[in-house]
C-alpha cells in the first residue's frame, strides 16, 4: 500500500518536499494556513486540503515545516491541532528551525497521545529539497528513526542522528549561527576587495580556491555576482535563526556577542530593504555603502 503523507506548512521548503515525495510515488496531501498559498499550489496541480483535519484524515505520516516556534506550537497543540487530530500512532516529523524547548514540549505531548515523534530540521535549499539532496538532522528514539528511514532516503542524501528529541534543533541553531556569520563576513570582505580595485569575478575565482572559501561562498556568491538575489534562504529567516541562537545562549547563561552583532547586521539589511531576498544580498548592501562613499567597484 502506498504510504499516505500529510505535509503541513507549504512554504518554499514544505512545498518542495511535498513535490519530491509525490514524484517518488507517495500519496501526499498538503495544507497551509494561508488560503492564498493553498489556492496557488492547487492551481499548480499540488494536492491541497482546505483544512488541517482534511489533510490528516487517513494519513499516518505527518511532516510539519513552519516558520517559527509559535506556529509550530499552534499547529501541533492548538485547538484542533495535529496531536489531537492525527490518526492514532502516527509518525510526526517536525522539520522547522525552532528552539529545542518548543520541540520538546510539542513532542512530549504528542508522544503522550500515542504518536511517534522525530525532531528533524534540515540543511539545504528549496532546490535541494526538491531533488532529494537535503542533510537531515534527526533527534528521537532509534525505533522511530528506523520507521522513518524510507522517508529520509527520499528527502536527503544523508542524515545524522543527534540524540533525543530537541537535540537536532540545537544542532540546527548552531549550524545556522555559523552559516549566517560566514555569509556576513564573506560579504563584508568581498565587497571590500572589490571596492579596493580587484575585479569581482577574478576575486571570486581566487577566493574560491583559497583558505577563506566556504560552502556558502562557493554556493551563493556566483548568483550575487550576477545580481541575482532570488531567495534560497531569505534574509528574514537568517535574522530569525540568529535570534534563536542568542535566545539559546541566554537560556544556557552563555554570552553570544558575535551572534548578537551578526543579528543586528541582518536586521539592518532588512531595514535597508533586503527583506525577501537571499542572505547573500548582504554583499549588495556593503556594495551600496561603498558606492555611497564615492568608491569605485572597478
Amino acid at each position: 500500500m502506498t504510504e499516505k503523507i500529510a505535509v503541513i506548512g507549504m512554504g518554499q521548503m514544505g512545498s518542495a518536499m511535498a513535490r519530491r515525495l509525490s514524484e517518488s510515488q507517495r500519496d501526499v496531501m498538503g495544507y497551509d494556513i494561508n488560503e492564498t498559498v493553498r489556492q496557488n499550489l492547487a492551481a499548480q496541480g499540488v494536492n491541497m486540503a482546505d483544512s488541517l483535519a482534511a489533510a490528516l484524515a487517513g494519513r499516518t505520516t505527518v511532516l510539519t515545516s513552519l516558520p517559527d516556534p509559535k506556529a509550530v506550537h499552534e499547529a501541533w497543540l492548538g485547538t484542533g491541532g495535529i496531536a489531537a487530530l492525527a490518526e492514532p500512532g502516527s509518525l510526526l516529523v517536525e522539520l522547522s528551525t525552532i528552539d529545542p524547548d518548543t520541540m520538546k514540549a510539542v513532542g512530549g505531548q504528542a508522544t503522550a497521545l500515542g504518536h511517534a515523534v522525530l525532531d528533524c530540521p534540515v540543511s539545504g535549499s528549496p532546490n535541494e529539497a526538491g531533488t532529494g539532496k537535503l542533510v537531515l538532522l534527526v533527534g528521537g528514539e532509534a525505533a522511530v528513526l528506523e520507521r522513518a528511514g524510507p522517508l529520509f532516503d527520499i528527502l536527503g542524501q544523508t542524515w545524522q542522528h543527534t540524540g533525543a528529541v530537541g537535540t537536532a534543533k540545537v544542532v540546527k541553531i548552531v549550524n545556522n549561527m555559523m552559516s549566517m556569520g560566514n555569509v556576513l563576513v564573506a560579504s563584508e570582505a568581498f565587497a571590500l576587495g572589490v571596492a579596493a580595485g580587484v575585479d569581482q569575478q577574478r576575486l571570486f575565482e581566487v577566493i574560491s580556491v583559497s583558505g577563506g572559501r566556504s560552502h556558502h561562498f562557493t554556493k551563493r556568491f556566483p548568483n550575487a555576482l550576477k545580481d541575482d538575489f532570488a531567495p534560497g534562504f531569505k534574509m528574514e529567516l537568517g535574522e530569525k535563526d540568529l535570534s534563536l541562537g542568542i535566545d539559546l545562549g541566554r537560556a544556557m547563561k552563555m554570552p553570544t556577542p558575535t551572534a548578537s552583532l551578526a543579528r543586528e547586521m541582518y536586521a539592518l539589511a532588512l531595514a535597508e530593504g533586503y527583506r525577501g531576498q537571499d542572505i547573500v544580498a548582504l554583499m549588495d548592501m556593503y556594495r551600496q555603502w561603498a558606492k555611497g562613499r564615492g568608491t569605485s567597484e572597478e
